[in-house]
């Protein structure tokens, strides 16, 4: 792993003892039904307990605890599809600021509701991430608000980053670490983690096919523009920015491959981590168990990591999944 990254093992290892205290270590369990069907050991690292519902608390309570005093007496804002969003409201609350959320009009309303819960000031504008980012830009300029972006940012990848750390802790002999990916920051921290305690390990990406940014990307050797479409995987949605500084290229270097799941794969692992393993997981976290039941994961010869990222689905969509529905946004009505 190249030396010169923008996000490194130390600074993965400074944000895991600065955020000691303020989340969770979540529990890597094993699955005997994925092990049984994948005839390796498989773990779920069981990241949807975390305080906010999802690993973005990692990152975002470390990039706030990296500003100085007076900036976060300015107060933080971001551009979020939901999480981020919940995760900088919480950090910010808990050391005396104040965040602002900019929210596209597909973001779920229970998201936005347990963002305003925790005190935040919630802007909806647009139907993208990228047109929210451009509320946060000029939030930015007009009223001095401090930016915390969603992924690209170095003490966001390192905060994210300390899950790769725990993932090695909890297993030690892991061979695959399968890992959500949208704007990257998750899977650049993770990757960067694991790989340089374990270079031998394999990090795969898991995404959606409606709207997969950071695969098209790749693709293209460059940051490129997708179109964002609703999905059962809504928290993946997004771009990955045109002017991406730091996940693109990691996700570039250290990832080995990059898997799409369909919406019918996505809510056939949610009705398993449900069904089989008495788990409650939002479309976005259950990108890897859909990625191994429906077999997309080739090659597979020693135990594997599954992170399911995220829990906070309406109850009525996660109801209504479990009943059967596969693929609540068909594309004729997208």
């Amino acid at each position: 792993m190249s030396a010169s990254l923008p996000v490194t093992i130390d600074d993965i290892e400074v944000a895991a003892r600065r955020i000691s205290g303020r989340v969770l270590t979540t529990p890597l369990v094993a699955s005997a039904a994925l092990s049984q069907l994948c005839g390796v050991p498989v773990g779920l690292k069981l990241e949807h307990h975390q305080t906010t519902g999802s690993f973005k608390l990692r990152g975002a309570t470390n990039a706030v605890l990296s500003l100085s005093a007076g900036d976060r007496a300015l107060g933080v804002i971001a551009a979020s599809t939901g999480n981020h969003g919940r995760a900088l409201a919480h950090a910010a609350k808990v050391e005396g600021s104040v965040a602002t959320i900019c929210m596209s009009h597909l973001v779920p309303v229970n998201k936005v509701s347990e963002i305003r819960r925790l005190g935040a000031h919630v802007r909806i504008v647009g139907r993208s991430q990228d047109e929210a980012q451009e509320e946060v830009e000029r939030l930015v300029a007009e009223q001095g608000l401090v930016m915390v972006p969603p992924f690209d940012h170095p003490a966001i990848v390192a905060g994210q980053g300390t899950l790769g750390l725990e993932i090695v802790a909890q297993m030690p002999d892991v061979a695959v670490v399968l890992v959500p990916v949208s704007g990257g920051g998750l899977a650049a921290g993770v990757a960067a983690a694991v790989k340089t305690r374990r270079p031998a390990t394999r990090v795969i990406g898991l995404t959606m096919e409606r709207g997969a940014a950071m695969m098209a990307s790749l693709a293209a050797g460059k940051p490129v523009h997708v179109e964002e479409r609703p999905s059962l995987a809504d928290s993946l949605g997004g771009g990955i920015g045109l002017d991406n500084r730091v996940t693109f290229r990691m996700c570039r270097e250290l990832l080995d491959d990059v898997v799409l799941v369909t919406e019918a794969e996505i809510a056939a692992g949610m009705r398993h981590a449900y069904a089989e393993e008495r788990e409650v997981v939002e479309g976005a976290g259950a990108v890897a168990i859909a990625a191994l039941l429906s077999g997309k994961i080739k090659d597979i010869e020693g135990p594997i990591a599954v992170i399911l990222s995220g829990r906070n689905i309406d109850m009525d969509l996660h109801l209504s999944v479990m009943n059967g529905e596969t693929d609540p946004f068909p594309e004729e009505a997208v």
